[in-house]
């Protein structure tokens, strides 16, 4: 979407241009840096009071321009709107959180060294680059934001090219908050000119949701220029249907975590690996559970599932599962480009999912539902643990003890859920392993991502 003239942003539901918004030139890119590391010598040694006041003031202009914020999302990328609103809440959520147990989270640590003590303090890094997607534009950067400012850093973010206005609108937000100018700043930006910000002396740290393509590009220059970064890339989420989970439950959390944001969710139960005795009965409560979910007008709270978010994003979606079925899937429900404007594309299921294919390999960033029969629970843990990646699973069973002990000793993922679908909770570390990345967001963890966790022995 990023254009000679401007970043366009697009409504996905008709293929209409909304608005185009300015690039900032390398020039401005270099002054907005040289700000945000002047904001940085006074955000540093602001109180947590300070800095805890300005996180309640962005969450209270979040709720109370919530409708419109809502409308930008859905606008932007398609998402439904309820949907949408929810977004907005939970980002006032974090902004809460971290206001409320920053200063707890940071609190020095005191090591007795027998004669001596020494004290960890925790100190912010400098100026932290965010790197955010599209499917939740708000949500993301918030969850990127709050702890960073609450640790003393300033922040840089670099949206989506798609959803331009989103991106604008926190910018808004944080102008209306007390603090220095440059502690945010919204930098509308050719991805071709990350890597300007990224090699930057004052910029210390990077933060990037999004794909493994772009994951190992910023890793990339990250690394070569000595610089911190956290990754939180795709996922292909097993969920776990065992011998005794409770079907109507796992059928409902399943459908609800696949169609969310109409399937746009890296964290998404994309492999349903269910087990052969139970597998006819929990498919006919799917098929139940998915009826539920209507394809419509996002502005529009009667329906549920919206367009995909670009063009090329739902060829992308329709390529993975041809060839799925090429290789051997059956074609269930979907599947097929429906003949309307817009970027829509239809709930599919895909049955007879085997390793090799896409939909059991491949990240489908979509409202795709791939099911995979296992011999019995033990085959459905290996089924679950052939994969490149590991960000989220989900794990039903009545036997919660022992999905607690599948979950710690068998799953290599960085989030589980126990008979409900993964989301992630400001109170909670999120992230992945392997192909999905590394590093934490959120909670106590994620805000130690980006400070220096500084030694002073004697004190």
């Amino acid at each position: 979407m990023t254009q000679a003239k401007g970043l366009k942003a697009v409504n996905p539901a008709t293929g209409e241009i909304i608005n185009t918004y300015p690039l900032m030139d390398q020039v401005q890119i270099i002054q907005a840096i040289e700000q945000a590391h002047s904001g940085y010598q006074q955000w540093k040694t602001s109180a947590f009071s300070v800095r805890a006041k300005a996180l309640t003031q962005a969450s209270q202009a979040l709720k109370a321009n919530n409708i419109a914020l809502a409308e930008c999302i859905t606008q932007e990328m398609g998402k439904p709107i309820q949907q949408s609103l929810a977004e907005v809440e939970k980002c006032a959520w974090v902004c809460e959180y971290f206001a409320a147990n920053g200063q707890q989270h940071l609190a020095d640590e005191m090591i007795d060294l027998g004669e001596k003590k020494a004290v960890v303090t925790a100190q912010p890094l400098g100026i932290l680059f965010a790197v955010m997607p599209w499917n939740f534009p708000l949500w993301q950067a918030f969850r990127a934001i709050a702890p960073a400012l609450m640790a003393g850093n300033t922040l840089l973010l670099k949206g989506a090219s798609n959803v331009p206005g989103c991106s604008k609108a926190i910018q808004k937000i944080f102008d209306s908050c007390d603090i220095p100018q440059g502690v945010f700043t919204n930098l509308p930006i050719r991805s071709t000119d990350a890597q300007l910000v990224i090699a930057h002396p004052k910029v210390r740290a990077v933060t990037l949701t999004g794909s493994e393509e772009a994951g190992r590009a910023v890793a990339s220059i990250a690394g070569a220029n000595l610089k911190k970064c956290v990754l939180e890339l795709g996922g292909q989420d097993p969920y776990l249907i065992l011998h005794d989970a409770d079907l109507d439950l796992a059928a409902d959390r399943c459908a609800a975590s696949r169609m969310l944001c109409s399937g746009q969710v890296c964290i998404a139960a994309k492999r349903l690996i269910i087990v052969n005795d139970v597998y006819d009965q929990f498919f006919n409560l799917l098929q139940e559970k998915l009826n539920s979910y209507v394809m419509g007008d996002p502005m529009n709270p009667a329906f549920n599932i919206g367009p995909i978010a670009r063009l090329d994003l739902r060829q992308k979606i329709h390529l993975q599962v041809e060839k799925s079925i090429k290789q051997g899937a059956t074609l269930r429900k979907g599947g097929r480009i429906p003949e309307q404007q817009g970027w829509w594309y239809p709930i599919t299921v895909l049955e007879d999912v085997t390793p090799g294919m896409p939909a059991f390999d491949d990240e489908i960033f979509g409202p795709v539902l791939s099911l995979v029969r296992a011999e019995n629970d033990k085959h459905a843990i290996e089924l679950a643990s052939e994969t490149r990646f590991g960000l989220g699973a989900a794990i039903f069973s009545a036997n919660t003890a022992n999905a607690k002990r599948i979950a710690v000793e068998d799953i290599e993922a960085g989030c589980v859920a126990i008979n409900d679908f993964v989301r992630s909770d400001p109170r909670v570390p999120f992230g992945g392993i392997k192909d999905s990345g590394y590093g934490r967001e959120l909670g106590k963890l994620g805000i130690h991502e980006f400070i220096n966790s500084k030694s002073i022995v004697g004190a």
